[in-house]
Parts: C-alpha cells; sequence; structure tokens
C-alpha cells in the first residue's frame, strides 16, 4: 500500500515519497544521455561533413524549438494522460531517433532527426512535475524538485564522460549509440517502479479537484497568469545561456585551448557536477530561509552567472584548476536559477490542478530562447570570434536576473492549497 503525501505541518518526506522521488531522479535524468550527447558528437561530425557552426547551429536550434514546441503541448497532455505512459514513450522514442540520426550525415536528416528528439524530449518534463505535484506539499516541492534536478546535473556529466569516451572509442556516432542504450534501459525501470500518484497506480491528481479538465481553460488559465509571463521570459534568457555552454562548451574548448575533443569533455564533465550543488541548495535555501520565496535566490546566482560568464573566456586560459573552478561555478549558478524558474516556482504560481501546464508553459518559453540562443551563438563565433559569442551568455544572465526581480515579494506557496 502506498504512503500517502506528506501534510503541510510535517515537511520530512514519507517512504513512498522517497521512493518516487528517486525513480524520478533516475528517469528524468536519463533523458539528458540523448539530449547533451550531441554537444560531443559535433566536433567529430564537423570535420566529418564539413558544416560550418551556422549550420551545426541550425540543427541545435531545431532541437529547442521542437523541444520547446512539445512542452506547451505535452504539458496539457501530461495533465490528461498517465505520466507513465509518457514517460515511457519519450524515453524509447528518443533512444530511436538517436541511433537515426548516427545513420546519415546530410544536414536536413540530421536536422529533422534531431527535432523529433527534441519533441519526444518534451515528454519528460511536464509528466515528471504533475508526480511531483501529485507526491510534494507546497513546503516539500523546493527539496524535492532540487533533488529531481541533481539527477539531471548528475546524467548531465555523465553524458560528457560516457559520451566523450564513446566518440574516442567508436567514433563520432558512438556518442549517441552508447547513450542510446542507456536510456532504453532507464524506461523499463521506470515502468517498473513508479507509481503516478499516491493510494493508486493510475494518473490521479490527489489535491484540489482540477478547474473542469478541458484543454482550452487549463491553456486560459496558464496564459492568463502574468507572473508565469515573467518567469518564461527570465528563463527564455537563461537558457539562452545555459545551452551556450552546454552545447557549444566542448567546441569551444577544443578550439581555444586546443585540446582533443575527450579532454575537452571530460574538463566540461564539473560544469553539471556544480549543477547539482547548485539545483538542490537553492532549493533548500529558498525552502529553509525564505519561507518559500524563490525570486532572492534566483537573482543573486544570475547576476554571479553573468559575472563568471565575463571572466570565463580568460580564466580557461589560465590551466587545469582555473577552468575547472569555472566551470564549476557556472554549473552552480546556471542550474540554481534554472531548477526553480522551470519546476519550483512555476508549480507555486500555477492556479491548481495546471501544475503541468505551468510547466511546460514556461519550459516552451525558455527553450524558444536556447533555440535562438544556439543559432546566436555558432553566427557570432564564425563571425566575431569566440570571446563576443560568450559576451553574449553574460548579457542574457543579466538580463535574466533584471527581469526576476519583479517578482521579487511573490512567489510564497500558500500554506493550504496544492498545485
Amino acid at each position: 500500500m502506498s504512503t500517502p503525501r506528506g501534510s503541510e505541518t510535517d515537511e520530512r518526506f514519507s517512504r513512498g515519497q522517497k521512493q518516487v522521488l528517486w525513480v524520478l531522479w533516475l528517469t528524468y535524468g536519463s533523458f539528458y544521455f540523448c539530449r547533451n550527447n550531441l554537444g560531443v558528437a559535433l566536433p567529430g561530425l564537423q570535420v566529418e561533413t564539413g558544416y560550418t557552426k551556422a549550420q551545426l547551429g541550425t540543427v541545435l536550434m531545431a532541437l529547442k524549438l521542437a523541444y520547446g514546441v512539445g512542452q506547451l503541448i505535452n504539458g496539457q497532455l501530461a495533465e490528461h494522460g498517465s505520466p507513465r505512459r509518457l514517460l515511457a514513450a519519450g524515453l524509447l522514442a528518443s533512444a530511436a531517433l538517436n541511433v537515426a540520426f548516427g545513420w546519415a550525415t546530410g544536414l536536413y536528416f540530421l536536422t529533422f532527426v534531431w527535432a523529433c528528439n527534441g519533441y519526444v524530449q518534451a515528454l519528460g518534463w511536464p509528466p515528471t512535475m504533475r508526480v511531483a505535484a501529485n507526491w510534494f506539499s507546497p513546503r516539500q516541492r523546493g527539496r524535492a524538485i532540487g533533488l529531481i534536478g541533481t539527477g539531471y546535473q548528475l546524467c548531465g556529466a555523465l553524458t560528457f564522460v560516457v559520451a566523450g569516451w564513446a566518440a574516442h572509442r567508436f567514433g563520432w556516432r558512438g556518442a549517441l549509440y552508447v547513450p542510446a542504450l542507456l536510456v532504453a534501459a532507464s524506461a523499463v525501470h521506470m515502468l517498473c517502479f513508479l507509481r503516478d500518484a499516491p493510494e493508486s497506480g493510475s494518473s490521479q491528481d490527489t489535491g484540489p479537484a482540477r478547474p473542469n479538465g478541458n484543454w482550452r481553460e487549463n491553456l486560459r488559465l496558464t496564459l492568463a497568469n502574468r507572473a508565469l509571463w515573467l518567469v518564461a521570459l527570465a528563463l527564455c534568457l537563461l537558457d539562452a545561456c545555459r545551452y551556450g555552454f552546454t552545447d557549444w562548451g566542448v567546441t569551444h574548448l577544443k578550439e581555444v585551448q586546443q585540446a582533443s575533443v575527450s579532454s575537452a569533455a571530460f574538463k566540461y564533465a564539473v560544469l553539471p557536477f556544480g549543477g547539482i550543488a547548485g539545483a538542490y541548495l537553492s532549493g533548500w535555501v529558498t525552502d529553509r530561509f525564505f519561507g518559500g520565496r524563490r525570486t532572492p535566490v534566483i537573482c543573486l546566482l544570475l547576476t554571479t552567472l553573468g559575472l563568471l560568464s565575463l571572466a570565463y573566456d580568460q580564466l580557461i586560459h589560465q590551466g587545469m584548476l582555473a577552468s575547472v573552478l569555472v566551470l564549476f561555478g557556472v554549473g552552480f549558478c546556471i542550474f540554481g536559477p534554472q531548477v526553480l524558474l522551470v519546476g519550483t516556482l512555476p508549480v507555486d504560481l500555477a492556479t491548481r490542478g495546471t501544475a503541468a501546464a505551468a510547466a511546460g508553459f514556461v519550459n516552451f518559453m525558455g527553450y524558444m530562447g536556447a533555440a535562438i540562443g544556439d543559432k546566436l551563438t555558432g553566427r557570432l563565433a564564425e563571425d566575431f570570434g569566440w570571446p563576443f559569442a560568450v559576451r553574449f551568455w553574460a548579457a542574457c544572465a543579466f538580463a535574466a536576473a533584471l527581469v526576476i526581480s519583479f517578482l521579487w515579494n511573490t512567489g510564497r506557496p500558500p500554506a493550504s492549497t496544492h498545485a
């Protein structure tokens, strides 16, 4: 028998909550093996095909655009369908598309397949947030979603390691094939152990009744929420900076340090480890010291991210230790606010019963920024050099801090409501 969700006055996780939390931790984190791996494959792909950075930026942009649209659509699907089934479909389809990506080198084919991968990858986050909203009270969500965030940071780090090793051993296609096997295995694990909601194996919202189960009404409630628009715009800017580092970082280090792909990938594995610390500590701090207010912590971390981005292009020339420290700091300051913006804050601010739709909408906007950022980064690096591209990442971080500052005194979860 499953254990019900914890009460408002008991912030400790129950046994049932812990089990669900760790299954979500592994399941959503696994998606990153078949998403971040292309950044490791890019140098080899570019050498074999001769495509320019701007052309490869189009491939990267395709995933972000499709992922963003998928977030908007799948956020609604997750309110009506079984999260387990949606997660399984996303994992298995993404694994298959990664294999398909390695079959050819035509630019249009690669762009189409990677766009399809973006859409099925979007079957991950909204169902995850739906299950989290079902199982965890507002006073627990900062820690719960923060912990889920550490999962995709750890898997993001392992992606650089695994894909870097596979690319070195099997060529750039190995960076696609080996992660696909891991993701397929994760789908099987999730189907065996995840429960959608307490006291039931089926998808069932355990909070207050949803508005009326109507897609149009859910979308209207989401789009009419002004605070969500500010969160979405801030995430849009942050994701332009985030994916500048994660998609282009290995290529950047390889070119400016004259390093091998595997060496650059191993250095970049430090960034997600910084993200692990940032994701968990930021959620814990907002719950423990700010009474559920997320914005002050987000603003501080985004401002620091902008400063680190300005220093990044100089510090990576100061040796291994300086490179590792700045990448750790960048990871901390990217994924601390990112987890709060993409998960905790939208769930806090959502009209009750629309948590997945709110998270999907915010993530949609984030990936629109990521798509544009990928394209601009490739163009700026090609036309003006890497220092100009890195300064663009810094500008995005500062702008995100300014936008979210308008919500400085909001985001405190109500004492008696659940999303």
